[in-house]
Protein backbone atom coordinates (compact mmCIF):
# COMPACT_ATOMS: atom_id res chain seq x y z
CA UNK A 1 0.00 0.00 0.00
CA UNK A 2 1.59 3.24 -0.93
CA UNK A 3 2.02 5.97 1.96
CA UNK A 4 -0.18 9.12 1.32
CA UNK A 5 3.21 11.25 0.73
CA UNK A 6 4.01 9.42 -2.07
CA UNK A 7 0.70 9.63 -3.86
CA UNK A 8 1.04 13.73 -3.10
CA UNK A 9 -1.24 13.85 0.22
CA UNK A 10 0.09 15.16 3.13
CA UNK A 11 0.76 12.76 6.26
CA UNK A 12 -1.76 12.47 8.13
CA UNK A 13 -0.12 12.91 11.98
CA UNK A 14 -1.56 12.34 15.25
CA UNK A 15 -1.40 15.78 16.04
CA UNK A 16 -3.44 16.69 12.64
CA UNK A 17 -6.15 14.19 14.22
CA UNK A 18 -6.10 15.60 17.41
CA UNK A 19 -6.47 19.06 15.67
CA UNK A 20 -9.98 18.05 13.80
CA UNK A 21 -11.37 17.07 17.12
CA UNK A 22 -11.09 20.03 18.89
CA UNK A 23 -12.34 22.18 15.83
CA UNK A 24 -15.24 19.83 15.83
CA UNK A 25 -16.26 20.32 19.53
CA UNK A 26 -15.43 23.86 18.89
CA UNK A 27 -18.17 24.20 15.76
CA UNK A 28 -20.51 22.10 17.74
CA UNK A 29 -20.77 23.88 20.40
CA UNK A 30 -21.08 27.06 18.72
CA UNK A 31 -23.43 25.63 16.72
CA UNK A 32 -25.74 24.78 19.61
CA UNK A 33 -25.58 28.33 21.01
CA UNK A 34 -26.45 30.04 17.61
CA UNK A 35 -29.01 27.37 16.25
CA UNK A 36 -32.72 28.57 15.85
CA UNK A 37 -31.03 32.44 15.73
CA UNK A 38 -30.23 35.13 13.34
CA UNK A 39 -27.05 34.63 13.33
CA UNK A 40 -27.13 30.92 11.64
CA UNK A 41 -28.57 33.22 8.28
CA UNK A 42 -24.90 35.53 9.29
CA UNK A 43 -23.10 33.05 9.52
CA UNK A 44 -23.92 30.95 6.03
CA UNK A 45 -23.75 34.76 4.49
CA UNK A 46 -20.13 35.09 5.50
CA UNK A 47 -19.21 31.69 4.42
CA UNK A 48 -20.72 32.36 0.80
CA UNK A 49 -18.60 35.48 0.80
CA UNK A 50 -15.26 33.53 2.02
CA UNK A 51 -16.01 30.80 -0.43
CA UNK A 52 -16.80 32.88 -3.17
CA UNK A 53 -13.51 35.39 -2.45
CA UNK A 54 -11.46 32.48 -3.39
CA UNK A 55 -13.32 31.49 -6.04
CA UNK A 56 -13.30 34.24 -7.56
CA UNK A 57 -8.77 34.71 -6.57
CA UNK A 58 -8.52 31.78 -8.14
CA UNK A 59 -10.14 32.62 -11.31
CA UNK A 60 -8.15 35.83 -11.67
CA UNK A 61 -11.24 37.66 -11.38
CA UNK A 62 -9.59 41.06 -9.84
CA UNK A 63 -12.24 43.57 -9.77
CA UNK A 64 -15.07 40.62 -8.02
CA UNK A 65 -11.55 39.75 -5.91
CA UNK A 66 -10.74 43.13 -4.81
CA UNK A 67 -14.18 43.97 -3.35
CA UNK A 68 -14.23 40.72 -1.91
CA UNK A 69 -10.93 40.95 -0.20
CA UNK A 70 -11.71 44.58 0.98
CA UNK A 71 -14.92 43.33 2.50
CA UNK A 72 -12.42 40.42 4.12
CA UNK A 73 -9.95 42.34 5.30
CA UNK A 74 -12.52 44.04 8.32
CA UNK A 75 -13.64 40.86 8.51
CA UNK A 76 -12.56 40.18 12.62
CA UNK A 77 -13.87 43.26 13.39
CA UNK A 78 -17.18 42.61 12.22
CA UNK A 79 -17.33 39.54 13.53
CA UNK A 80 -16.38 41.03 16.74
CA UNK A 81 -19.55 43.52 16.30
CA UNK A 82 -22.26 41.23 14.97
CA UNK A 83 -21.48 38.07 17.10
CA UNK A 84 -20.61 40.06 20.67
CA UNK A 85 -23.54 38.70 22.43
CA UNK A 86 -22.49 34.67 20.96
CA UNK A 87 -18.83 35.72 22.03
CA UNK A 88 -19.78 36.91 25.30
CA UNK A 89 -21.91 33.30 26.21
CA UNK A 90 -18.78 31.24 24.65
CA UNK A 91 -16.91 32.82 27.10
CA UNK A 92 -18.92 32.56 29.66
CA UNK A 93 -19.71 28.80 28.90
CA UNK A 94 -15.99 27.80 28.75
CA UNK A 95 -15.34 30.08 32.18
CA UNK A 96 -18.34 27.77 33.81
CA UNK A 97 -17.90 24.20 32.12
CA UNK A 98 -13.32 24.23 32.76
CA UNK A 99 -12.52 20.86 35.14
CA UNK A 100 -11.03 23.70 37.29
CA UNK A 101 -14.18 25.72 37.42
CA UNK A 102 -16.11 22.54 38.07
CA UNK A 103 -13.87 21.32 40.66
CA UNK A 104 -14.49 24.50 42.55
CA UNK A 105 -18.30 24.86 41.83
CA UNK A 106 -18.36 21.25 43.36
CA UNK A 107 -16.75 22.25 46.70
CA UNK A 108 -18.93 25.41 46.98
CA UNK A 109 -22.06 23.34 45.86
CA UNK A 110 -20.92 21.18 48.76
CA UNK A 111 -20.61 23.57 51.78
CA UNK A 112 -23.52 25.33 50.50
CA UNK A 113 -25.81 22.15 51.04
CA UNK A 114 -24.68 21.57 54.45
CA UNK A 115 -25.16 25.34 54.88
CA UNK A 116 -28.53 24.54 53.95
CA UNK A 117 -29.23 21.39 55.57
CA UNK A 118 -28.52 23.56 58.74
CA UNK A 119 -30.97 26.30 57.61
CA UNK A 120 -32.82 25.05 55.27
CA UNK A 121 -34.45 26.79 52.10
CA UNK A 122 -38.14 27.72 52.56
CA UNK A 123 -39.17 26.46 48.72
CA UNK A 124 -42.83 26.19 50.71
CA UNK A 125 -42.68 30.53 50.10
CA UNK A 126 -41.99 30.06 46.60
CA UNK A 127 -43.87 27.24 45.52
CA UNK A 128 -47.00 28.35 47.46
CA UNK A 129 -46.74 31.98 46.11
CA UNK A 130 -46.58 30.57 42.39
CA UNK A 131 -50.09 28.68 43.14
CA UNK A 132 -51.78 31.22 44.64
CA UNK A 133 -50.38 33.77 41.88
CA UNK A 134 -51.26 30.60 39.17
CA UNK A 135 -55.11 30.53 40.85
CA UNK A 136 -55.17 34.67 40.32
CA UNK A 137 -53.70 34.53 36.56
CA UNK A 138 -51.12 36.95 38.46
CA UNK A 139 -47.98 37.07 35.78
CA UNK A 140 -44.65 36.31 37.43
CA UNK A 141 -41.32 35.64 36.75
CA UNK A 142 -38.84 34.69 39.23
CA UNK A 143 -35.30 33.97 38.72
CA UNK A 144 -32.98 32.10 41.16
CA UNK A 145 -28.84 32.41 41.08
CA UNK A 146 -26.81 29.44 41.04
CA UNK A 147 -23.20 29.62 39.97
CA UNK A 148 -22.87 32.82 37.84
CA UNK A 149 -22.89 36.28 39.49
CA UNK A 150 -26.25 38.59 39.10
CA UNK A 151 -24.75 41.95 39.80
CA UNK A 152 -25.36 43.14 36.30
CA UNK A 153 -29.56 42.03 36.75
CA UNK A 154 -29.84 43.41 39.76
CA UNK A 155 -28.38 46.76 39.05
CA UNK A 156 -31.40 46.96 36.18
CA UNK A 157 -33.95 46.93 38.98
CA UNK A 158 -34.44 47.63 42.66
CA UNK A 159 -32.52 45.84 45.72
CA UNK A 160 -34.82 44.56 48.41
CA UNK A 161 -32.34 42.18 50.24
CA UNK A 162 -35.49 40.58 51.95
CA UNK A 163 -36.57 37.51 53.67
CA UNK A 164 -38.46 35.12 50.98
CA UNK A 165 -42.02 34.64 52.20
CA UNK A 166 -45.00 34.19 49.95
CA UNK A 167 -46.66 37.02 51.21
CA UNK A 168 -43.98 39.72 50.12
CA UNK A 169 -43.77 38.04 46.83
CA UNK A 170 -47.13 38.23 45.63
CA UNK A 171 -47.38 41.57 47.19
CA UNK A 172 -44.23 42.11 44.59
CA UNK A 173 -46.21 40.96 41.73
CA UNK A 174 -49.95 42.84 42.30
CA UNK A 175 -50.79 44.55 39.42
CA UNK A 176 -50.52 48.06 41.25
CA UNK A 177 -47.37 47.35 42.87
CA UNK A 178 -44.10 49.60 41.25
CA UNK A 179 -42.43 46.95 41.62
CA UNK A 180 -44.72 44.25 39.89
CA UNK A 181 -42.95 45.09 36.37
CA UNK A 182 -39.95 42.67 35.60
CA UNK A 183 -37.85 40.02 37.01
CA UNK A 184 -37.53 39.06 41.01
CA UNK A 185 -34.06 38.06 41.92
CA UNK A 186 -33.78 35.56 44.27
CA UNK A 187 -30.75 33.35 45.90
CA UNK A 188 -31.64 30.73 48.96
CA UNK A 189 -34.16 32.35 51.53
CA UNK A 190 -33.26 35.86 50.17
CA UNK A 191 -34.83 37.85 47.67
CA UNK A 192 -32.57 40.23 46.22
CA UNK A 193 -33.53 42.63 43.89
CA UNK A 194 -37.45 43.75 42.18
CA UNK A 195 -38.28 45.38 38.52
CA UNK A 196 -35.14 43.60 37.12
CA UNK A 197 -34.73 43.64 33.79
CA UNK A 198 -33.41 40.56 31.72
CA UNK A 199 -32.19 39.94 28.08
CA UNK A 200 -34.79 38.27 25.62
CA UNK A 201 -34.22 35.44 23.77
CA UNK A 202 -33.31 35.91 20.12
CA UNK A 203 -33.88 32.16 19.21
CA UNK A 204 -36.70 31.59 16.35
CA UNK A 205 -37.91 28.00 17.41
CA UNK A 206 -39.57 29.42 20.38
CA UNK A 207 -43.46 28.92 20.21
CA UNK A 208 -44.69 32.58 18.42
CA UNK A 209 -47.54 32.63 20.97
CA UNK A 210 -45.29 32.75 24.22
CA UNK A 211 -44.70 36.57 25.66
CA UNK A 212 -41.95 38.55 26.46
CA UNK A 213 -42.14 36.85 30.03
CA UNK A 214 -41.31 33.60 29.35
CA UNK A 215 -39.15 34.60 26.15
CA UNK A 216 -36.86 36.72 28.99
CA UNK A 217 -36.98 33.64 31.29
CA UNK A 218 -35.18 31.91 28.48
CA UNK A 219 -33.20 34.65 27.38
CA UNK A 220 -31.40 34.88 30.80
CA UNK A 221 -31.13 31.07 31.40
CA UNK A 222 -28.94 31.46 27.43
CA UNK A 223 -26.65 33.52 29.20
CA UNK A 224 -26.42 32.77 32.72
CA UNK A 225 -26.52 29.73 35.10
CA UNK A 226 -30.03 30.24 36.94
CA UNK A 227 -33.25 28.72 36.68
CA UNK A 228 -36.39 30.82 36.28
CA UNK A 229 -39.98 30.14 37.18
CA UNK A 230 -42.86 31.72 35.04
CA UNK A 231 -46.63 32.22 36.26
CA UNK A 232 -48.53 33.29 33.32
CA UNK A 233 -50.92 36.10 33.40
CA UNK A 234 -52.71 34.56 30.64
CA UNK A 235 -53.47 31.10 31.56
CA UNK A 236 -51.87 31.06 35.06
CA UNK A 237 -49.62 28.15 34.02
CA UNK A 238 -46.13 27.65 35.98
CA UNK A 239 -43.68 26.78 34.22
CA UNK A 240 -39.52 27.18 34.55
CA UNK A 241 -36.26 27.65 32.27
CA UNK A 242 -32.96 26.75 32.45
CA UNK A 243 -29.88 26.18 30.24
CA UNK A 244 -31.99 27.98 27.60
CA UNK A 245 -35.08 24.82 27.82
CA UNK A 246 -38.31 25.92 28.99
CA UNK A 247 -40.39 23.13 30.84
CA UNK A 248 -44.12 24.20 30.45
CA UNK A 249 -47.10 23.81 33.17
CA UNK A 250 -45.72 22.15 35.36
CA UNK A 251 -47.16 21.02 38.78
CA UNK A 252 -46.29 22.13 42.38
CA UNK A 253 -44.72 18.99 42.94
CA UNK A 254 -42.57 19.24 39.51
CA UNK A 255 -41.46 23.05 40.52
CA UNK A 256 -39.77 22.18 43.94
CA UNK A 257 -38.15 18.67 42.85
CA UNK A 258 -36.19 21.44 39.69
CA UNK A 259 -35.74 23.75 42.40
CA UNK A 260 -34.02 21.04 44.98
CA UNK A 261 -32.32 19.53 42.29
CA UNK A 262 -31.14 22.51 40.65
CA UNK A 263 -30.24 23.59 44.49
CA UNK A 264 -31.58 26.73 43.85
Amino acid sequence: MLPLAFLGMPTLRVIDIFDIVIVAVLVYYIYRMVRGTNVMLIFWALLILLVAWRVADSLGMRLLGAILSAIASVGLIALVVIFQPEIRKFLLFLGTKTQLNESLWKRMQFWRRQQQRVQGINYEAYINACMHMSQSKTGALIVFKRSNEVEELIATGERIDALASSALIEALFFKNSPLHDGAVIAHGNSLLAARCILPVTSRLDIDPNLGLRHRSAIGVTEQLDVLSVIVSEETGAISYAIGGVIHHDVTPVELRQALEKYEC
